[in-house]
């Protein structure tokens, strides 16, 4: 059984249109540039602890407040603010190295530790 269509010539053929989408107004006040967008995200992530910060942590028994997160948190912005990378964020009895571009705790240590030491490859320092 052999059919046979014939497709009629001369049919004018129209390319698919795209679906429109509506267009979003601008938020008052927000400004949709890359860099803003950026900044923005930048400042809303949390400070991360790395492997061996935390263990340094664990090690010196040393625990944070949500206050002192907080307190630690602004330091790294500050230090971000002007320019910091490796920043020395003094926190009350605590000093931590900080990689603000990664925005990561680097190492830890305690009032009893700190005597004697010598920081390397640091760019910037906050006392809090």
């Amino acid at each position: 059984m052999s059919q046979q269509f014939k497709v009629p010539q001369g049919l004018p053929i129209q390319p698919i249109q795209p679906k429109q989408t509506p267009r979003t107004r601008p938020v008052p006040g927000q400004d949709g540039s890359f860099a803003k967008i950026l900044d923005t995200k930048l400042r809303q992530s949390t400070v991360k602890f790395s492997a061996h910060a935390n263990k340094r942590l664990e090690a010196r028994n040393i625990q944070l407040t949500d206050k002192q997160l907080q307190t630690l948190e602004d330091a790294v912005e500050k230090a971000r603010s002007k320019g910091g990378r490796e920043t020395l964020i003094l926190l009350d009895n605590v000093a931590l190295v900080v990689s603000v571009a990664n925005r990561t705790v680097i190492t830890a240590m305690d009032g009893d530790n700190l005597k004697d030491n010598v920081f390397t490859h640091i760019d910037s320092a906050v006392i809090t």
